[in-house]
């Protein structure tokens, strides 16, 4: 535990951000967790259980959930966990109570939809005089609540406080990796989820685990070739919360994008899969805004240009799967 870190804020009590709270709970460091629904915050105070979105795992004492988003305000830190459309939202309404200078550490994996912005600016837009910060890897809610071993970026350009802030929310099992490129940890996390979609249609319409490779490696050059184009890092992609993440999100059913992705291959309508979740599935939203943002760039981006026309409408499940077998054939090289 370090001096400077003793309360934390999380905004957004789903099974991510539940976990989140219960990763930085512990003796010495209080965390209050913002829910949305009054029934949520109520289970978690008295149940010390989130009942409706991480069911079976007891929670610490140190989280105290709340419905008022100006409690988290006096924190030294806050965790932005709210999906991705919904970010900027609950980013203004902790306007009038964060205090200047604090970290907001944005953890959710998407683009806003209206703007096609990443969260980065979004938070830029909307709590200026706030350090930004952004956790992102291979990490699944319920691992991290269990605390089985984690391991995740965290992106700061400040390292010296970065390097205080993961002293401060590490643990033997959750383990942050410090880095300063923002914007290619927001990459990683955004465009896996579209990825992932892609990867649950193919294992849903039985076309093979080598299919399924394939649709990795290739994504994988799609993601690093956005991240080129808009001026992020390529080693940053290497790392956890670029191939990490991929790797996790496309292999597991647990990923909400991978599973919808394979009910979408086994022939269920996207409105059906969605209507029987409580959860948001990021990639849903992100297909469209990263067709549009790759095609605004001139990115070559074929397999998540597939997802969106998917997810749109626009074309069938095999429909896509055609058009991408049908390109034609060129050199393996990750560019530009």
């Amino acid at each position: 535990m370090t001096k400077h870190f003793k309360t934390f804020g999380v905004i957004g009590a789903g099974a991510w951000g539940t976990a989140i709270a219960q990763m930085l709970a512990r003796e010495g460091q209080t965390v209050h967790l913002w829910a949305l629904e009054p029934e949520v915050a109520a289970a978690i105070n008295t149940a010390r259980e989130n009942t409706a979105f991480l069911k079976g795992v007891p929670l610490k004492p140190e989280i105290r959930a709340t419905n008022r988003l100006e409690d988290l305000g006096p924190a030294d830190a806050i965790f932005a966990v709210a999906p991705a459309q919904h970010t900027r939202v609950t980013l203004r309404a902790l306007r009038a109570s964060l205090r200047p200078g604090t970290p907001v550490v944005l953890c959710s994996k998407g683009i806003e939809l209206a703007t096609g912005e990443f969260m980065t600016q979004v938070l830029k837009d909307e709590l200026p005089e706030a350090i930004p910060a952004v956790m992102s890897g291979p990490s699944f809610a319920i691992d991290v609540a269990k605390g089985l071993p984690t391991a995740v970026t965290l992106a700061m350009e400040d390292t010296i406080l970065g390097t205080e802030l993961i002293q401060a929310i590490s643990t033997p099992t959750f383990r942050p990796y410090l880095g300063t490129d923002l914007l290619g940890a927001e990459i990683g996390g955004s465009v896996k989820n579209v990825l992932a979609i892609a990867c649950g249609i193919a294992l849903g319409k039985g076309l093979g685990r080598s299919a399924h490779a394939a649709l990795i490696a290739r994504g994988y050059a799609e993601m690093t070739r956005l991240a080129l184009a808009l001026g992020a890092e390529a080693e940053t992609l290497t790392g956890l919360s670029g191939l990490g993440d991929l790797v996790l999100t496309c292999s597991s059913e647990t990923s909400r994008n991978m599973s919808l992705g394979l009910a979408l291959g086994q022939g269920e309508p996207l409105a059906g899969i969605l209507a029987a979740r409580n959860a948001v599935t990021e990639g849903v939203a992100t297909a469209p805004v990263l067709r549009r943002l790759a095609r605004e760039r001139g990115i070559e981006m074929p397999i998540c240009e597939a997802v969106a026309a998917v997810i749109e409408g626009e074309i069938t499940v095999d429909e896509a799967i055609t058009a991408l077998l049908m390109r034609p054939v060129r050199a393996e090289a990750v560019k530009s």
